[in-house]
């Protein structure tokens, strides 16, 4: 069966830090691009970076580039989003996703083959 479960989601201040995970199973980790995206209520879910299966190049999101770091230990089946100078506005329900070919990653939710349950970051100010 194929799991991605994210944790890591908590409650902090604003200009602290959260490291977000996403274990992988069920199925061939090299063979996909790993993402991750958030979504607040009554907004569209938001790309907010991914890992190429192509050439493992990473993405970011301009709202989160310099502060978010997104990394991966293909031994663990793990993708992290390491979260840092954490915004009020980066406030949301954080998912991970892999996408297969003919995607190698991409920002759009529609190329994704499997979603994660969500873990809720919240960030105050």
């Amino acid at each position: 069966e194929v799991q991605l479960v994210e944790s890591g989601g908590g409650l902090v201040q604003a200009g602290e830090s959260l490291r977000l995970s996403c274990a992988v199973s069920g199925f061939t980790f090299d063979d996909y691009a790993i993402g991750w995206f958030r979504q607040v209520p009554g907004k569209e879910r938001e790309g907010v970076s991914f890992i190429s299966s192509s050439d493992g190049r990473t993405y970011y999101a301009d709202s989160v580039k310099g502060r978010f770091t997104i990394s991966s230990d293909n031994a663990k089946n793990t993708v992290d989003l390491q979260m840092n100078t954490l915004k009020p506005e980066d406030t949301a329900v954080y998912y991970c996703a892999a996408a297969s070919l003919p995607y190698s990653g991409s920002y759009y939710p529609g190329h994704y083959d499997y979603w994660g349950q969500g873990t809720q970051v919240t960030v105050s100010s």
